[in-house]
């Protein structure tokens, strides 16, 4: 008797998954990798407006590349996230360097 009650159980179980998993639509909302080239691109055209070496810029940059490393991941929320941090970066400017003084960027090597 009680075999037959857990069996009935997994029976009455599963098939409420699957109705339930049938009557979830996929999510359409999802980001799409026309989503984050768009807003990599519109980060990207704010970074560019920066001077070449003023540090918010070099900071979104990173992002940028963070955010199309993402995107060849398949990661497309990760991307658009890494690409409002960069429009964040130039858009706040944290970063400035006082006058006369200058970012020097280690290569890996050193």
């Amino acid at each position: 008797m009680r075999i037959s009650v857990c069996a009935l159980c997994l029976v009455i179980g599963a098939s409420c998954g699957t109705a339930a998993a049938a009557d979830v639509a996929p999510a359409s909302d999802e980001p799409t990798l026309e989503d984050c080239k768009a807003a990599v691109g519109e980060a990207r055209t704010l970074a560019a407006d920066l001077p070449p070496d003023n540090l918010s810029r070099y900071f979104a940059e990173r992002h940028l590349q963070q955010a199309l490393v993402e995107a060849g991941n398949g990661e497309f929320d990760e991307c658009l996230e890494m690409a409002a941090r960069a429009a964040e970066q130039v858009r706040e400017r944290r970063h400035d360097v006082p006058r006369g003084e200058k970012l020097k960027v280690l290569k890996p090597d050193e």
